[in-house]
């Protein structure tokens, strides 16, 4: 053995023999495997060689405390990430927090790694939890949990606003379901394109709400939808900032996420939340089968009151008239009477008259004749005001009764199938009855769809 070099009187030693010294300690210190808690700061995956060299941290109030180098080789990493994403839902990635089985080596030439031997998935997924469960707390505590369901869905939402992916299948389901339901709605749509899943779907899905917040009044909803995949890449629905631009979004958001593990905080703060895209799809369309059918039942009762009042009126009319007849002889009777009555007393008084004093004949003869033109020329002058009065009132009581049956008869006609046709709705019959439950209908079944101008005759396929 050669005597080592010297400087000053101390001992020269090389690098290796350093490195060397640290690799005998640690091997005899670290000789077994540790659970060791981290979170992925990257990942750095090499696909070509299969091996993966994260880089782990530990964070403290959201400072980097510590700082290690790790080694998963290829031999290993497929088995723990199928594990892990099997369990989790998501695959090894960078920002989770981790609990893995290691051993410490130190390599003179690499320098100290952790060598992981196994990752622990349910622990993963309780920090995902207790994370989850910190969001909506937080957006609980902000005051949004529950704001956007507090908003009003119009009764027909019309216009839609759609976040999702044009090539997804969720998103095809859906915008099939629109356009080929049964009763021929009418509904626009403008497709959003975002990435749906992963951590680039945050910002994505974030910047396109902003852009349709620019276009508020172009719009009744917003749907976000997605389909295939699974259930991974979704932890990105649980995120704070998404779940809180959808929970204060001005707009209705409606969720066809697909997530069917559990629900995601974003399906929580939306308005309403569906398993899958076409659930959100039928949910709008019975919006407009239930008005439909809403308007149906109000025309037959109004047809039906309106029948009923248009009988009452003609019943109150015709009583009316009887009134006002019997009102009219009733006063003719009266003065006839009076015209008796006055002719008999003047009569008389002539009698008594001529029978006491035969001289004043000839004048009390023109006095009587004269009082009882005078009488007779009021009592036939005020017939005729009389029959002038009844005539008017019974005048003003049709007109009145006219203007009521027209104001009816108006109403109707708005209400008519013909002016709700020409609103852009059509009409289906089957057997000459009008089809609002598709469950009555049989494969095979010939119907008739009425529109404004014209009809189509089609039988129902499977």
């Amino acid at each position: 053995m050669s005597e080592r070099e010297t400087f000053n009187g101390h001992s020269i030693f090389t690098l290796s023999d350093v490195a060397m010294s640290i690799h005998k300690m640690i091997e005899r210190t670290y000789n077994r495997q540790y659970y060791v808690k981290a979170e992925i700061l990257k990942l750095n995956y090499y696909p070509y060689s299969g091996h993966c060299y994260p880089e782990l941290v530990e964070r403290d109030n959201g400072k980097i405390k510590a700082e290690m180098r790790a080694i998963i080789w290829s031999a290993k990493y497929k088995d723990i990430n199928d594990r892990f994403l099997k369990i989790t839902g998501e695959p090894l990635k960078e920002n989770l927090s981790i609990l893995c089985l290691v051993t410490i080596q130190f390599s003179p030439k690499h320098g100290l790694a952790l060598h992981i031997e196994d990752v622990e998935p349910t622990f993963t997924l309780g920090e995902m939890e207790k994370s989850r469960l910190e969001v909506i707390e937080r957006l609980k505590k902000d005051g949004v949990y529950n704001k956007n369901k507090t908003l009003k869905i119009p009764l027909l939402p019309k216009r839609i606003a759609v976040i999702s992916v044009e090539t997804s299948k969720g998103y095809s389901d859906f915008i099939n379901t629109l356009r080929n339901n049964n009763r021929g709605y009418l509904f626009y749509t403008e497709l959003f394109p975002s990435i749906l899943q992963g951590d680039k779907a945050i910002i994505g899905m974030i910047h396109q709400l902003s852009e349709i917040k620019k276009r508020l009044s172009e719009f009744d909803v917003v749907v976000i939808v997605r389909g295939g995949g699974g259930d991974v890449g979704l932890s990105c629905y649980d995120d704070y900032n998404l779940s809180s631009a959808i929970a204060t979004f001005p707009l209705p958001v409606l969720t066809g996420i697909g997530h069917s593990t559990n629900t995601s905080i974003c399906d929580l703060v939306a308005f309403k939340s569906f398993i899958t895209p076409t659930d959100v799809a039928f949910s709008l369309i019975e919006k407009y089968e239930s008005f439909e059918s809403k308007v149906d039942e109000y025309i037959v009762t109004i047809i039906s009151k309106s029948k009923l009042r248009v009988i009452d009126e003609k019943k109150d009319l015709q009583t009316l008239i009887s009134h006002f007849r019997l009102q009219s002889l009733r006063l003719l009777d009266v003065n006839n009477n009076i015209f008796l009555s006055l002719n008999q007393e003047i009569l008389n008084s002539y009698r008594n008259i001529f029978s006491e004093n035969k001289t004043k004949h000839s004048i009390l003869i023109n006095k009587v004749i004269g009082n009882m033109n005078r009488h007779l020329s009021l009592s036939i002058n005020s017939l005729p005001n009389i029959y002038d009065n009844i005539v008017r009132e019974v005048r003003n009581l049709l007109e009145k009764t006219d203007s009521e049956i027209n104001y009816l008869s108006e109403k109707l006609q708005i209400l008519s199938p013909e002016n709700v046709l020409k609103r852009g709705y059509s009409i289906t019959y089957y057997k000459g009855k009008a089809i609002t439950d598709s469950s009555l209908l049989s494969s095979g079944d010939e119907i008739i769809t009425h529109f404004y101008k014209g009809k189509i005759v089609s039988r129902v396929g499977e």
